[in-house]
Order: structure tokens, then C-alpha cells, then sequence
């Protein structure tokens, strides 16, 4: 078994393998890739039964859910790799061209990271969508699944490096961590010199260690406490559609909604409507709703306290706030927001205008559910993960949020 360092040392001497690549040498690898997928589905299946069984009972069902393993759902990170070899290559695409006084030319132009890690936890699709990402923008992997998922990742890894092999590249475009004492999990995080990015995919306190711990650059990814805000002039019956969506297709993720904020204008009428499709006993799965004073007047539900307000609940629990403006929504948002997704139901053009304008989040909705903060749903193939933070990457980080850039510049003599 390799230590983590000999993985760091094996992947950045991968990275000039990788960066000087040909979009079609990186497509036919991810073909490859994709191929060995559906090849090694059995071996997959197998580790993953290993690791669902180790998890059962002491994970949530729906978060059990996040690490289980199909068929259909291997069918599908094979599809995504795929769909990633489609995509326009980023490197190598010109930024921007200056021609100054003096005749220099200079063209800003992407290039790759070099080396990326990947620390997340129990959702085994991220090995096989961020290797495909991170090789189409021409870097190295370095990839740290988390415990639960660690016979999962491992079996996917070895499927993905014998694509990348018949495909004529080293297997060290893509590393999985193996899983040692507490430092393989914090040793990624300060190897400076090896790593160029670090990327935490998962919950609050994964992403916690790694802006504490990181001495590497690290982006701030993925909590999501992702608000709905009803408001006085919205479509009733769409807004329990998109709440059901939001709150019930999948609670595991980082952008199902955590928190329904309604205006006190309609929530006499509302609070009832949702209650009655998101608690409906015919339904496999029901809400609980947590409910702050003034809709507890209206409809039964749990009390809520103020920490279901800041809470990302992974669940099918909605916490409901009551506002009496649109402008008092706006501020609890900013109080309260992960700056992940927040969406606003209104008919009302300018009531819109300002939400939009006025809350700051990676992706602002109307009219729409927060379920769609996703790379493949915007268009961008698998996804990274879902930045949080202003600088580098903003939301769903693709092929384009995997590559820096750097000035090249021409003369013919030139001095200074």
C-alpha cells in the first residue's frame, strides 16, 4: 500500500504527461475510460454491497441512498464521462489578445492546474466525475473518498486507470488516497508544492477542516442551506410544485431547499396547500415541518428553534419562516444563507428584480426550483462540485473553473 506522499509525488510527475495532450488523445482516453466503466460494473457492484453493508445502520436511509450503486447509476457516470469527452476543450483557448504601441503581442491564454485533490464523502459518482473532468482540462487527480465509500472509489479507480492505460496514458492521471490514520485525510490539504487546488466535496464540517487546515489553495464548496421565498404576489399552486421538488426529490444533495420562507399576506392560504402534498400519508416519504411561531398559528408541525434556521438538514425536514415583506425575506436570507442557491415564487417583475439584485448566491432562482444548481443542468457536463465562495470559481465548477491561464507574449526584439 503507497503513502500518501509517494501518491503525491507519483501524480505531479504525471502532470507533463497530461498537459501537453491533444483534445482528441484526451476524448479517446475518456471513451476509454467510460468502456472500463461498464466493464468492471460487477467488481464495482460487489465493493459497493462491501461498503452498504458496513454503513447500514449507522447512516440515514436517505443518506444511505447517496452511497448505493446500480447498474443504472454506473450506466450513468459512464454517460457523464462521455458526455464530458463532447464538451469543447478549455485549454489552449485564447482569453484575450493586447497589441501594444511597442508591436509585443500579448495573448492571455488557459492552460491546466496541474495537480487537483479531491477530498469527499459518501457519494461514490464524484471518483468517476471528477477524474473525467479533471483529465479533459488536462490535469491530475488526486482523490480522497471518504471512508464509507472507500471499497466503492477504489473499484472505480481501478476500472478508470485501465481505460487510461489502453489508452496509452499513465495510470497516475488518476490517484485514490488510501484510507490510513487520521493524516492521510489532512496530509492533501498542506502538500504544498503537490497540489495546485484543493476541492472539498460534502458536508459542513469536511469543508470546515479544509479552510482550517489547507495550506494549499482551497475553494469553498457545497453547503447548502438553500432558501424559497413565497411571495404576497406569487403562483400558489407552482410554488408547492417547485417546494415539492426542491425539498422531496432528493434531500441529500447540496441544493435541495432547507428552508421555505413565506410572506404572511398569503401564508394563511399557503402553509395549508404545502402541509397537505409534502405530509400526504399516501406519499413514500413525508416532510416534517419545522415551523416558527406565526405558522405554527396555522398549520401543526414541530416548533422550530433557531438553529433549524442554520441548519443543512439532509432530510425531509423544511424549515418555514414567516416575513411580512420581501424585503425582511431578502434579510433573513443574508443572515442565514450558505450563498449556495435561494429562489424567490412571484408573479411581481420588480419583487423579482430585486431579489435577484439583492441576494448574494451562487445562483439565484425564479419561479424554479434550487434542485437545478448542477453542472449537467447547466450545460457544463458533470460537475466539480458547487463553489461557494467570489474568487476563481463561482457555483457548478466545470471544465472551465479546472484551468488558470497565463500570458504568452510575442515581439520581434523588443526591449524594455
Amino acid at each position: 500500500m503507497k503513502t500518501t506522499q509517494q501518491i503525491l509525488v507519483e501524480a505531479k510527475n504525471a502532470v507533463a504527461a497530461l498537459s501537453g495532450l491533444t483534445t482528441d488523445r484526451k476524448n479517446a482516453a475518456l471513451l476509454a475510460m467510460a468502456d472500463a466503466l461498464i466493464e468492471k460494473t460487477p467488481e464495482i457492484l460487489a465493493a459497493n454491497a462491501g461498503d452498504m453493508a458496513a454503513a447500514r445502520g449507522k447512516m440515514t436511509e436517505v443518506m444511505l441512498d447517496r452511497l448505493l450503486l446500480d447498474e443504472k447509476r454506473i450506466a450513468g457516470m459512464a454517460q457523464g464521462i462521455r458526455d464530458v469527452a463532447l464538451l469543447p476543450d478549455p485549454v489552449g483557448e485564447e482569453l484575450s489578445r493586447t497589441v501594444r504601441d511597442n508591436g509585443l503581442v500579448i495573448r492571455k491564454v488557459s492552460v491546466p492546474l496541474g495537480v487537483v485533490a479531491i477530498i469527499y464523502e459518501s457519494r461514490p459518482n464524484v471518483t468517476s466525475d471528477a477524474a473525467a473532468l479533471a483529465l479533459k482540462a488536462g490535469n491530475v487527480c488526486v482523490l480522497r473518498s471518504g471512508r464509507e465509500a472507500f471499497g466503492s472509489a477504489r473499484a472505480i479507480v481501478e476500472a478508470l486507470r485501465l481505460g487510461l492505460v489502453s489508452a496509452g496514458l499513465p495510470e497516475t492521471a488518476v490517484n485514490l488516497v488510501e484510507h490510513r490514520p487520521r493524516e492521510s485525510a489532512t496530509e492533501p490539504m498542506r502538500a504544498r508544492g503537490y497540489i495546485d487546488l484543493l476541492i472539498p466535496r460534502g458536508g459542513a464540517g469536511l469543508i470546515r477542516a479544509c479552510v482550517e487546515n489547507a495550506t494549499v489553495p482551497c475553494i469553498h464548496t457545497g453547503t447548502g442551506i438553500c432558501h424559497i421565498y413565497v411571495d404576497k404576489d406569487a403562483d400558489l399552486d407552482m410554488a408547492v410544485n417547485i417546494i415539492d421538488n426542491a425539498k422531496m426529490s432528493r434531500p441529500s444533495v447540496c441544493n435541495a431547499e432547507e428552508v421555505c420562507v413565506v410572506h404572511s399576506a398569503i401564508a394563511g392560504e399557503f402553509l395549508p396547500k404545502l402541509k397537505t402534498r409534502l405530509t400526504d400519508p399516501a406519499r413514500e416519504h413525508r416532510a416534517e415541518l419545522r415551523l416558527d411561531g406565526r405558522a405554527q398559528e396555522l398549520i401543526d408541525g414541530t416548533p422550530a428553534s433557531e438553529k433549524d434556521f442554520d441548519t443543512e438538514f439532509l432530510n425531509y425536514i423544511l424549515a418555514i419562516k414567516t416575513v411580512d415583506s420581501a424585503d425582511e425575506a431578502i434579510a433573513h436570507i443574508a443572515a442565514h444563507s450558505t450563498h449556495h442557491s435561494d429562489a424567490i415564487i412571484t408573479e411581481n417583475a420588480a419583487t423579482a428584480e430585486k431579489f435577484t439584485r439583492l441576494v448574494d448566491s451562487a445562483a439565484v432562482y425564479v419561479n424554479a426550483s434550487t434542485r437545478f444548481t448542477d453542472g449537467g443542468e447547466f450545460g457544463l457536463g458533470c460537475e466539480m462540485g458547487i463553489s461557494t465562495q467570489k474568487m476563481h470559481a463561482r457555483g457548478p465548477m466545470g471544465l472551465k473553473e479546472l484551468t488558470t491561464y497565463k500570458y504568452i507574449v510575442s515581439g520581434a526584439g523588443q526591449v524594455r
